[in-house]
């Protein structure tokens, strides 16, 4: 019998990604199958305070399991933005292309190489209270010119440490399995085995 776990996105591209990380035997649910579920204001500072709050407020009012994701991309040339505005970068939510956009502008007159890293952090709540936290990252750099038709986000910008193609160049299985959720969700997998 599969377990479910809830995981607090309406971000369909987060959903298939988590989904496919997981090992077999779990049933992935996401705030589109609960119309009903609130939006959850990411109003922390930090990735972890707004897993925190997605996990915390989900779970208070659907049964079971809630995992919460919150991610984006760190700049060490920009302070470390985009940081928790990833998302919304360039103003509205969810813009990848004017994310991207905005980030090459902002490094134009920055010498390269713009190191960078993915970073996720998991939360994982029952009942309003948090279980688990856990954080992954992959390392990298900014590349000047968008490649790739894969994944999503920063991902046509994002070189991993090691390769010389973008994570949208990447075939789903690979960037999965390099990917900053992929090691949030690794530590999650290892902890409820535990």
């Amino acid at each position: 019998m599969k377990k479910t776990l809830i995981v607090a996105t309406r971000n369909a591209h987060k959903a298939q990604e988590i989904a496919a990380i997981l090992p077999e035997g779990y049933e992935v649910r996401t705030l589109a199958d609960y119309p009903q579920a609130p939006e959850v204001e990411e109003t922390a500072d930090t990735f972890a305070g707004n897993a925190a709050l997605k996990a915390c407020g989900i779970s208070a009012l659907l049964p079971g399991l809630v995992l919460a994701d919150d991610s984006g991309l760190c700049v060490d040339a920009l302070g470390g933005a985009p940081g928790v505005m990833s998302a919304r970068y360039a103003g509205e939510h969810g813009n990848d292309v004017a994310n991207n956009a905005r980030l090459l502008q902002e490094l134009a007159t920055l010498p390269p190489p713009h190191t960078a890293r993915f970073m996720c952090a998991m939360c994982l709540a029952e009942g309003g209270l948090v279980l688990a936290e856990f954080t992954g990252k992959v390392e990298g750099r900014i590349t000047a010119t968008p490649a790739g038709e894969h994944g999503f986000g920063y991902d046509p910008l994002f070189v991993p440490a090691g390769y010389d193609c973008t994570m949208a160049q990447l075939p789903a299985e690979q960037k999965n399995a390099i990917s900053h959720r992929a090691d949030a969700l690794r530590q999650l997998m290892d902890w409820m085995r535990t």
